[in-house]
Parts: structure tokens; sequence; C-alpha cells
């Protein structure tokens, strides 16, 4: 057996947290909301996805937020989506401890935290 790739990748949201996750998964982050098999959608959440990239949110009864564990995205333009993550009302820390890279990390609605980073070439 050898890994061939991440089919998907899930967040978890609270009950209730499809409409206010939208505008940051659909809204900011450009991901396209894809319909849920009917057995699946009873279950509450959403599923997005943009390219090769899927993003499940699923609802967890007793919700908390990652704070910590995250997923990491490859972006084009970190300081535009930084911009626009902060008019937008979200929460964005600046990180630059990753050396060739320009990094940020947005927090989406509920306080999940998400890393958003481009390879930049280091000047010697």
């Amino acid at each position: 057996m050898t890994l061939q790739a991440i089919d998907h990748v899930q967040v978890a949201i609270p009950v209730g947290g499809e409409e206010r996750a939208r505008p940051f998964y659909r809204d900011l982050l450009g991901l396209i909301e894809q319909p849920k098999p009917a057995d699946m959608a009873r279950r509450g959440g959403a599923w997005f996805e943009a390219g090769g990239i899927k993003v499940h949110l699923g609802v967890e009864q007793d919700f908390r937020a990652n704070t910590k564990a995250h997923v990491a995205f490859l972006v084009d333009d970190v300081a535009g989506l930084g911009e626009r993550a902060r008019a937008a009302g979200f929460e964005v820390k600046e990180d630059g401890d990753l050396p060739g890279h320009e990094r940020i990390f947005v927090f989406d609605p509920f306080g999940n935290r998400l890393e958003f980073l481009k390879p930049v070439s280091v000047k010697a």
C-alpha cells in the first residue's frame, strides 16, 4: 500500500454553523459548495471544492475549535488574502517564522486556525 494523495480535509464546525461558514469558505476562499449525498446531508455540514482542493465541514455536537492543529493551503497571494480576510472581519495572524515562505494564519468564523502560505526565494 502506498499513499497517493489526500482526497479531502475535514474541518469541524458547531451544530447549525453552515450559514456562518459560507462567507468564509465560499466567499473569501473561493471554494464552490457541492451537494452532499442525501444520507450524509441529514448530518449537517457542507462540502466545498475548487480545482483539486476539497474541504468538508463536519458538524460536531461538542464542538471545540482547532487552534493548533490546522490545514495549510498553498496560495498565490498571501498578502491579498490577508487584506480581504481582515476587511471581511476575520482574524488574521501574520507569521514569518517559516524560512522561504510568506505565510499567515486566518481563523474561520468558529476559531479554527487555517494556514495560507507561498514559497518565496530566499536571498543569500
